[in-house]
């Protein structure tokens, strides 16, 4: 099998949300613990950091990965989706899983298939199952696995983590997980494990009796980020020499970075939070480790971009400036514009593009009325039509052009931006696919 085959499979022949939406998912366990059984359980076979959340869960799971990194562990990192290469979604000590490793599983999976002719799994069944036997393969010291959509159904939810992690909720894909905060908390709740303790990366009131409640159930120790990991100095995005300190609570132990918005030291304050909170509870779950702060304040930002990290924040062009983030809901969205509305610019040009199953209504209100708007549809059969999309943003007064692709519309916008203009790519997490 040629490594193109192997994806071709995985893209075409099985059920994929990244472009099927809804119809893909399969709201039982069946399939991931049928496809872990036939591979002997590899998910048990080393411990894991489970993360959960609306926002944020994949720049904490990548904080996790690089601390660990430079700590001497060996780290298997599973996110989604990807942006570039599907073998994003599965790294081993910051490499990409190696196609060699995809054409094997596919080939023992089409093989397996033979014999269980009506046994059908999705593309992220069949991803998070390749993930837990690539880790075992490649005896991985500890793993970070990241969610997809939710969390008591979702296919991660089969292994037994050593802490669980749920950055925080905000409103995304209602029409699976629910229409209001605490009904999404309780589905994200479900990755908290009986015994199992759990780190809330961000304190909300609106949830806060669904997470407690669910871990008292378990009998699982909770704490929020902020209780064990304290900060001071506030942020300037103009200024390289502001830096966030994160203090361990209760003792003289801090560490210094420098982040462009405020999301960004939520995340970092809880990654920080979770591997305290595993350093002060090793004899429970039986890995060691002693966090050494001074080597995370010089090395962190180079081993984070050692982790093929994209998609967040990222700027892609200092002239003109260009940056693109993956934000598409409301928490995403309202933390995106609160960096921008803080960042001197004369004009300000946004390429947007949603989903075909984004409530616009809960979105739409957070974009400036004074950018000038570039309207798009990705390359997948989920994407919104640009028609439906500008129509919505008229009712904003949000003014625009469509274009026929993110590349065209990026173009015209570097054709339009002046030396001081800044321009955003933001809305769909393919959008930003289409020109990182």
């Amino acid at each position: 099998m040629q490594y193109q085959e192997a994806l071709d499979y995985l893209y075409n022949q099985l059920p994929m949300f990244q472009t099927q939406g809804k119809k893909a998912l399969k709201k039982d366990l069946r399939n991931i613990i049928q496809l872990c059984d036939w591979l002997g359980n590899p998910q048990d076979n080393y411990p894991c950091i489970h993360i959960a959340g609306t926002n944020g869960k994949g720049s904490v799971s990548h904080y996790l990965a690089s601390i660990l990194s430079m700590h001497g562990y060996k780290v298997g990192l599973y996110t989604s989706p990807h942006y570039r290469d599907f073998r994003e979604r599965i790294k081993i000590d910051k490499n990409l899983l190696d196609k060699s490793s995809v054409k094997e599983f596919v080939s023992k999976f089409k093989a397996y298939q033979v014999s269980n002719p009506n046994f059908h799994p999705s593309f992220f069944e069949l991803t998070v199952a390749m993930a837990f036997w690539a880790f075992y393969i490649f005896k991985v010291d500890i793993v970070i696995l990241e969610t997809g959509l939710g969390g008591t159904l979702d296919s991660t939810n089969i292994v037994l983590p050593i802490i669980s992690v749920i950055t925080n909720i905000s409103l995304d894909h209602q029409w699976t997980l629910g229409y209001t905060l605490p009904e999404i908390a309780k589905e994200k709740a479900g990755i908290i494990k009986k015994d199992i303790p759990v780190i809330i990366g961000e304190y909300q009131k609106e949830v806060q009796a669904v997470f407690e409640k669910k871990a008292r159930s378990c009998t699982s120790d909770l704490a929020y980020a902020n209780e064990i990991i304290t900060t001071k100095n506030s942020i300037s995005t103009q200024s390289t020499k502001n830096k966030t300190v994160f203090h361990e609570k209760g003792s003289r132990k801090k560490v210094a970075v420098q982040f462009d918005v405020h999301f960004e030291v939520k995340n970092f304050q809880t990654a920080l939070a979770t591997l305290h909170s595993l350093e002060n509870n090793a004899q429970k779950s039986s890995f060691t480790l002693s966090l050494d702060y001074p080597k995370i304040e010089r090395k962190f930002k180079a081993e984070l971009k050692k982790w093929h990290y994209l998609g967040r924040m990222q700027w892609i062009s200092k002239s003109p400036k260009i940056i693109v983030d993956s934000a598409h809901n409301e928490g995403g969205l309202k933390e995106f514009f609160k960096f921008v509305s803080d960042y001197k610019y004369d004009q300000l040009h946004i390429i947007i593009g949603f989903v075909n199953d984004k409530e616009l209504d809960t979105v739409l209100g957070f974009f400036p009325k004074e950018a000038r708007y570039y309207f798009v549809a990705a390359k997948i059969p989920r994407a919104m039509k640009t028609e439906r999309l500008e129509a919505a943003c008229e009712e904003y007064y949000l003014e625009g052009k469509s274009y026929a692709s993110s590349r065209h519309a990026l173009a015209a916008a570097k054709r339009r931006a002046h030396k001081n203009d800044l321009i955003c790519v933001v809305g769909s997490i393919f959008v930003v696919a289409e020109v990182v």
